[in-house]
């Protein structure tokens, strides 16, 4: 998770959910702040470790664990554009129920 990146510009999963988790100081949160005003994936990836927590003395082990493969289709269809809000609703419920499964 850890060294996956959006786009060049975007920080690191680890980065947004340390930012998500509020351990980041005010100088290191304020770019990524300004980051997630204009960039929508980074936005929503925010948004999905807030739906889905991640408990702390998980971290290190999320940190190296593989993005699950339905997420990772996600960020790619969100990227390219490819697929159309039909196949983004489906999308996200295969995400969904792939994250309820893990648990």
């Amino acid at each position: 998770m850890a060294t996956f990146r959006k786009q060049e510009d975007c920080p690191t999963s680890q980065q947004l959910l340390a930012y998500q988790l509020g351990d980041l100081e005010p100088s290191a949160s304020r770019p990524i702040g300004r980051h997630l005003a204009v960039c929508e994936f980074c936005t929503s990836e925010v948004a999905f470790y807030e739906r889905y927590p991640v408990a702390r003395e998980t971290e290190e082990s999320a940190a190296e664990a593989k993005m699950p493969e339905p997420l990772f289709e996600l960020a790619e269809a969100l990227l390219n554009r490819k697929r159309g809000q039909e196949s983004m609703d489906e999308m996200l419920k295969q995400l969904d129920a792939a994250i309820h499964e893990r648990r």
